[in-house]
């Protein structure tokens, strides 16, 4: 969309970032390998980045029910992705942590994400490079933003 500053339609250029962003959301996530499902993947990275959880934090994170976090913890411990242990603060209750193997994967996911990403790169122009790193601080605190609201 090109419009000078004058005629700027926030609301439809708003709408045109989204489609967007959400078009190469869904092309990036189709092209990752399916050995994991995506709600095991995004629970590893949850506990990869904020550390041990509940199960019943981890379910209302990733918007499942808990008897299907219980089942998916259970699955990612058999793997050896995660460990269980005592909550210190309520023997009752246990804290899920990712392990050294699911830090790898969790790594390698990333690592093969941003490579599917850069092997298409050299096929823009320099100039939409430089605007696309022009806007990586505004899509990390987008993702931020994301991520705050779902854990909020």
């Amino acid at each position: 969309m090109t419009t000078s500053p004058s005629t700027v339609d926030a609301p439809a250029i708003t709408r045109e970032i989204g489609e967007t962003v959400y078009a190469l959301m869904t092309e990036l996530v189709r092209g990752m390998p399916r050995d994991m499902s995506l709600t095991s993947v995004a629970t590893l990275s949850t506990l990869n980045r904020l550390g041990p959880r509940r199960v019943t934090d981890l379910a209302a994170s990733e918007g499942v029910t808990q008897p299907s976090m219980t089942a998916l913890v259970t699955a990612l411990e058999r793997s050896g992705h995660v460990t269980r242990r005592s909550d210190p603060s309520d023997k009752r209750a246990s804290l899920v942590s990712v392990t050294d193997l699911g830090r790898d994967y969790v790594e390698h996911r990333r690592r093969a994400g941003a490579d599917t990403v850069v092997s298409v790169l050299d096929e823009l122009t320099d100039d939409e490079r430089a605007a696309l790193a022009a806007a990586v601080p505004a899509m990390s605190r987008l993702r931020d933003l994301k991520s705050d609201q779902r854990l909020g």
